[in-house]
């Protein structure tokens, strides 16, 4: 986990535009995916939905093949934290929350974001860790300004929703953007003392609280990809892709917010 700025590219200029360019493309599928969910529809039909989205967008999906990864977008259910995998026989139900990520790639720059939708009526008790999560989201990019402490953004995150009795997830955390997927930093959704990046203008990051009703602890599936809580309760998953400015963070993945805003 130890790190400082070594290795982290700040962006500027034109590759500042690329990734706005890419990230509002990302945001663009995202609500499209989102559009589509209902009950009795396939995560297989949204997956293939989203990869033509992205072809009318003049993009590619950034996770199709990545690391033999099999879908165009990750979409995960209920228990379901991350990188689920569209199928035929997935079928969505009233009752339900829907995680979808989308990542793309578009004229060399990658897209990245990701949300959580409640479908039909969902109880209270999930309906509330959807909306801590997405609140963690927002509350963490805050932090996102120069000379601030990468750990202290990523410490909002878990001391926000450990108020109400939720986890975060320690396997999977967020990460630096630009001409790859993943790039430096890691950005975990925890506080760790060791570390020591500082923010700079020019830093893009997506940062992605992965939070738990219950226990942190994911099990992979044998598929290889889809991670599950331990226990069986629900999982949330929201991401934004920002860039540090010399003034406020910009979320260069914008959209409408899912929930009301915690007071």
């Amino acid at each position: 986990m130890k790190h400082s700025n070594k290795g982290i590219t700040l962006r500027k200029g034109r590759e500042l535009d690329g990734l706005r360019v890419s990230g509002a493309a990302a945001a663009k599928v995202l609500e499209q995916a989102v559009a589509l969910v209902r009950p009795g529809i396939s995560t297989l039909e949204i997956d293939r939905a989203a990869a033509q989205f992205m072809a009318d967008l003049g993009c590619r999906s950034a996770f199709l093949n990545y690391r033999g990864f099999p879908g165009h977008i990750c979409i995960s259910l209920n228990q379901e934290v991350v990188h689920g995998i569209g199928r035929a026989n997935r079928i969505i139900a009233n009752g339900d929350i829907v995680k979808i990520d989308v990542g793309i790639i578009k004229d060399g720059w990658v897209g990245d974001n990701a949300t959580t939708v409640p479908v039909g009526v969902v109880s209270p008790e999930v309906y509330q860790l959807l909306r801590v999560t997405e609140e963690s989201l927002l509350h963490a990019i805050t932090f996102a300004k120069p000379g601030e402490m990468l750990r202290d953004l990523c410490g909002s995150v878990e001391k926000l929703v450990t108020r109400y009795g939720y986890t975060v997830v320690r396997n999977f955390v967020g990460h630096g953007v630009g001409r790859k997927l993943h790039e430096k930093p890691e950005v975990p959704n925890f506080y760790h003392k060791e570390i020591r990046t500082r923010l700079e203008p020019g830093m893009v990051l997506a940062i992605e609280p992965m939070v738990n009703l219950g226990t942190e602890t994911v099990n992979v599936l044998a598929d290889n990809w889809t991670a599950v809580t331990a226990d069986g309760k629900a999982s949330a998953h929201f991401e934004h892709m920002i860039v540090v400015t010399e003034g406020e963070p910009e979320i260069l993945t914008p959209r409408t917010r899912l929930t009301p805003a915690i007071n």
